[in-house]
């Protein structure tokens, strides 16, 4: 019993220190990528779908929330409108999209290297880590919203996108970190075809 709430708690401080990191794991995770990278232009071209389809779903989620930058869980409301009223985690299927885009660019090593870190870092430790703290912060009504939008994908089909508040000064406040990222690494793996 008291070995059991030992690993417990070490599991949680294992996602809590996940969460804290995201940001620096998704920049080493991204030059292991170009280190294994082998583009053709074929795969470049392949993989810019994905990078510019999570950017545009990135634009979209963080349109739809005030607060979502930082080292810790916060938020001040629950958010089932827009993008989350298909998936409950649009920002992180937005980044799996870019990270599937680099790793199509990069070849079969960078795209199982992204998988395997990926499912790793976000579907065990960062997700679960969040949705405990909405399911406190929220209760039922977050367990109502689990019960009808999936972690990563919509749950019926076809699915219905809810309207609510978007504000796009968001986007330009929050996101430029994120678009200066998301371009620097394309062009990076880009780079790989002349080195």
């Amino acid at each position: 019993m008291i070995w059991k709430g030992m690993v417990k708690l070490r599991f949680d401080e294992l996602q809590r220190k996940a969460f804290r990191l995201r940001g620096g794991v998704w920049t080493a995770l991204f030059l292991a990528i170009l280190f294994v990278s082998s583009p053709s232009p074929g795969r470049i071209l392949i993989g810019l779908f994905p990078v510019l389809l999570g950017q545009a779903l990135r634009f979209w989620a963080v349109g739809c929330i005030v607060l979502y930058r930082g080292e810790k869980v916060k938020a001040d409301r629950l958010v089932t409108w827009g993008p989350y009223s298909l998936a409950r985690n649009p920002l992180y299927v937005a980044n799996g999209l870019i990270g599937l885009g680099w790793g199509l660019m990069s070849g079969f090593w960078g795209l199982l290297l992204f998988a395997v870190i990926f499912v790793g870092l976000y579907g065990i430790l960062i997700v679960p880590w969040e949705e405990g703290f909405l399911r406190k912060k929220f209760g039922k009504s977050y367990l109502s919203y689990c019960r009808s939008v999936g972690p990563f994908y919509p749950l019926k089909w076809p699915p219905k996108v809810r309207s609510g508040p978007f504000d796009s000064s968001v986007i330009w406040r929050s996101e430029v970190h994120s678009v200066i990222v998301t371009l620097l690494g394309t062009v990076l793996i880009w780079s790989r075809l002349w080195w």
